[in-house]
């Protein structure tokens, strides 16, 4: 079998979840292209597209949750929307492309790639399946005008707010939101603290920003390390925020207590070594922590999607959240130090977490294609 996944990197979310799948397509044996659809007009192209995502969502984040809240109230299955028209642009290289290279099933983890499927769907085009997987714990808006053939949703609790949106019930499945196969099983969390190189008898705080590197990192990094006292150890991963990096590096310099990373592939480890994980609320990483099953403790959301991922855990004690940088830290430290909240989260993470959902993605596709 061989899967065409096609993403965009409006942040590193979408990203992660096609590489979840086609790390676990290659595992079973089967051959994966991922690609974004924008780069087959050039490279540029494929940059100018997501660097305008993520400078409007990290500059004026106010501005992107206006955009998203206009999104929900013009979003219809009855008519299509600008973000449609403006992503059919590119239908003219995604059809070429597909006319020179033959693909048994096409996924989708991203809504752009999905609204030129659905393009080419009705202009009549001649298509393998098409799998679209949502990453955030709601159903944005637009992906109810789209015309995919399967719907991965991250969880059953969705299913009704998905069907009211107008994606048929028979089209979806609640496998989850795919994460890597380093994330699928808990390491022993001591080996992990002495693969890193921290000391075994210290709690462990992980503080993330997402792939981005979004909020002010500095003033909840001076907020913590002043609230902890006995050598509590700090992992802190500004994501791509290199600036943010230098910063904290330099402020930090004699701190022994603090470790400091930028964009990084060993995400999954540091997890293992975790006690308490900060983090903004993003689909991947949410999920990421959700499957270690780490206490989690949500920090500033982006306007959105990633406020209704914050309601998603917190309503289901799978996460504390706040939008104080205060509070936050008394969350964590709270999580770390009270034995019995931190086993009740924990405990409920279990429950609901999905780490099979590569793999069931990737049976479903075996399923469908050789029908």
């Amino acid at each position: 079998m061989k899967v065409l996944i096609l993403s965009c990197s409006t942040g590193g979310g979408h990203n992660a979840a096609g590489k979840a799948v086609k790390e676990q397509l290659e595992y079973l044996g089967h051959e994966a292209v991922m690609l974004d659809p924008f780069s087959l007009a050039g490279e540029g192209v494929a940059q100018k597209v997501g660097a305008a995502y993520i400078w409007i969502a990290s500059r004026i984040p106010r501005f992107f949750g206006f955009l998203y809240k206009l999104g929900g109230m013009i979003s219809s299955s009855r008519h299509k929307s600008p973000v449609y028209y403006a992503n059919i642009l590119a239908v003219k290289y995604l059809k070429d492309y597909l006319a020179k290279n033959r693909f048994d099933a096409i996924v989708m983890p991203h809504l752009y790639p999905a609204e030129m499927i659905t393009c080419m769907k009705r202009r009549r085009m001649k298509l393998p399946p098409a799998i679209a997987v949502a990453t955030d714990y709601t159903c944005i808006p637009f992906w109810e005008e789209t015309e995919c053939d399967y719907y991965i949703v991250p969880h059953e609790d969705l299913l009704s707010e998905n069907r009211e949106r107008g994606i048929p019930s028979e089209k979806m499945y609640p496998y989850g939101i795919p994460v890597g196969l380093s994330f699928s099983g808990k390491a022993d969390k001591l080996r992990a603290k002495a693969k890193l190189h921290l000391p075994a008898d210290k709690p462990v705080y992980l503080v993330m920003s997402g792939s981005m590197g979004f909020g002010k990192m500095h003033l909840f990094v001076f907020e913590l390390t002043r609230k902890l006292t006995h050598d509590e150890q700090i992992i802190i991963i500004c994501g791509n925020n290199k600036k943010m990096q230098n910063i904290l590096k330099h402020t930090y310099k004699k701190n022994k207590n603090v470790h400091i990373t930028g964009f990084t592939d060993y995400v999954a480890e540091y997890m293992d070594a975790s006690d308490v994980i900060f983090t903004k609320p993003g689909g991947l990483t949410s999920t990421e922590a959700l499957v270690k099953n780490i206490p989690i403790v949500h920090t500033a959301a982006i306007p959105g999607c990633e406020t209704k991922n914050r309601e998603f855990f917190v309503s289901r004690g799978l996460s504390l959240a706040s939008e104080h940088v205060h509070t936050q830290v008394s969350q964590g430290i709270t999580l770390a130090e009270n034995t019995e909240i931190r086993n009740a989260m924990i405990s409920t993470q279990q429950k609901f977490s999905k780490p099979d959902a590569s793999y069931d993605i990737v049976k479903l596709l075996e399923k469908i294609t050789a029908d």
